[in-house]
């Protein structure tokens, strides 16, 4: 267990096994932290500490994370988090797993700094669709109504803090292009709800360079299968030394 301060936010991490670091963005939208692993269906924490260093961590208010609310916040500050850890902990270079919200911000940190990524395997990718740009905007004020005061948010910064993050297209994130530039390996298991549309999934895949889709990957039955298979895709992309 983990904390790191940086400035006036604050970041809990945790770590877990040993090996080549991957570092998780869990799903749970803007509450985004730690223990929603534990919903999904399967959890990276417990099915690769075996095999590698797991780095687990609240995002910025959510779980024990904090950090004041200002207008100009949006992906960049999240992506400024991620950095800030990975230099804390002086990891170089990383694999990456998003789930939901995490999958986006997989994309971001490829994005802006993609000598720190070998492979990242996104877990139902959140995207625009032509119904679903509401379920945002309302995931985000529910988390926003349940914030501190303390931290500063005003109705203004935080109207600015949800367009920032839920205004755009796509994964929000990033746009079409720079998922084209990202010339590393991605494993992708395919969404299939309003949240996480199959079709964004599908679109990640075909601009992506190196991608690979996986579509049926969440019954339990399956789930073991769809364990081996992520397993075996961070192995293979893990740089030799």
């Amino acid at each position: 267990m983990g904390l790191l301060q940086k400035g006036n936010i604050s970041l809990h991490y945790e770590e877990f096994g040993a090996g080549y670091p991957v570092l998780l963005f869990a799903p749970g939208g803007m509450k985004s932290a730690i223990e929603f692993w534990d919903k999904a269906p399967f959890s990276p924490i417990r099915e690769l500490a075996n095999d590698f260093r797991i780095i687990a961590m609240d995002q910025r208010n959510a779980g024990s994370s904090r950090a004041p609310i200002g207008t100009n916040d949006g992906w960049p500050s999240y992506t400024g988090d991620h950095l800030a850890l990975l230099d804390h902990l002086k990891i170089e270079r990383c694999h990456l797993m998003g789930g939901c919200i995490g999958s986006s911000y997989c994309l971001s940190l490829i994005a802006q700094a993609p000598q720190r990524v070998s492979a990242a395997v996104l877990q139902n990718p959140v995207g625009l669709s032509s119904e679903n740009r509401a379920l945002f905007e309302k995931m985000f004020d529910d988390w926003a109504t349940a914030l501190d005061p303390s931290l500063g948010g005003t109705a203004d910064s935080l109207q600015r803090f949800r367009a920032n993050m839920f205004g755009g297209g796509f994964v929000f994130s990033v746009s079409q292009q720079a998922v084209q530039k990202a010339h590393l390996p991605l494993l992708i298991l395919a969404g299939s709800d309003a949240y996480h549309p199959t079709e964004t999934s599908r679109e990640i895949a075909a601009l992506a360079p190196d991608a690979e889709l996986v579509l049926e990957w969440k019954p339990p039955a399956i789930v073991p299968e769809t364990v081996k298979k992520v397993r075996a895709f961070l192995q293979a992309n893990t740089p030799r030394v």
